[in-house]
């Protein structure tokens, strides 16, 4: 499944980019406190914040990289924060910084008042994402929010937000839900249409060469890599039972065609297209 310089670092939920002496680990969808929203329907869930620090020291240790990116989501409570995030947000970025150094986020749906949690040097990063890479250029965003002309331009696109899982039906009529990675095609003409639309700029039948002449910035036929989410209790949507109206912009705007969109298990495994993967729903 690997793209040029971009591995996923089986079986883990999270990938390497390698370009020169830069090496950037990225993870999205943390959700740090998310147990505790399970509190008020009598669901008791141990905190997870040390088992998933635990789980991203080992890949620090293990792959060294210079860099650590959060695709947003880092915490759960939305709009406000909760008391166990002002203790656990804060010492989670201050162990993720001791390990790194350079560490960043984009800014996700649940992340409103993020920056009172993290120390001063983590990079908080707008909810439009940013692009890194130089021969190949990679746009890194959360995928609640239209992102930036600059990203939509790269070569890859790399999001999360989605928490992407499939649903598989045996003969027993039981069910068993296994997180994936998603890797699919944006097709540039759509692609520059809708982001056009949102901006409502009319493109009149042209319109790649109008967003190069309002933005300043090429589309083209890009990647797009739906990393699953960090942590693996939070759940997801079905990529086999798409519900479109979860989907965020890029996904939901149709420059994407998920039907061909390939899916992976989190140990590789290739096991088809989203098109053949609804015949085990029923």
């Amino acid at each position: 499944m690997s793209i040029s310089n971009v591995k996923p670092l089986i079986p883990f939920p999270a990938l390497l980019i390698e370009e020169d002496a830069e090496s950037i680990l990225v993870v999205g969808d943390l959700h740090i406190g998310w147990e505790l929203s399970l509190t008020d329907r009598g669901i008791f869930i141990p905190s997870q914040v040390s088992r998933i620090q635990a789980r991203l020291l080992q890949l620090i240790e293990e792959y060294k990289p210079t860099r650590l990116i959060f695709l947003g989501d880092v915490k759960e409570a939305i709009p406000m924060i909760s008391l166990e995030e002002w203790k656990d947000v804060p010492e989670f970025f201050e162990a993720m910084q001791k390990a790194v150094g350079d560490v960043s986020v984009t800014l996700g749906n649940h992340d409103g008042d993020l920056e009172p949690l993290t120390p001063p040097n983590i990079k908080i990063l707008p909810s439009s994402g940013i692009v890194v890479g130089k021969n190949t250029k990679i746009g890194l965003f959360h995928g609640h929010a239209w992102p930036s002309p600059e990203v939509i331009s790269s070569d890859l696109l790399i999001m999360g937000h989605v928490h992407p899982v499939i649903w598989f039906r045996d003969k027993m009529d039981l069910w068993t839900v296994r997180q994936v990675w998603v890797k699919a095609k944006c097709e540039g003409d759509k692609l520059a249409k809708a982001y056009l639309k949102y901006r409502k700029i009319k493109p009149e039948g042209r319109a790649k060469e109008v967003l190069k002449e309002k933005f300043q910035v090429e589309v083209s036929d890009a990647g797009l890599i739906i990393i699953p989410a960090f942590n693996d209790l939070v759940g997801g949507l079905s990529i086999n039972r798409l519900e479109k109206g979860l989907m965020g912009p890029i996904l939901g705007s149709g420059v994407v065609d998920m039907e061909a969109a390939e899916v992976y298990l989190l140990d590789g495994t290739y096991i088809g297209v989203v098109k053949q993967l609804r015949n085990y729903t029923t």
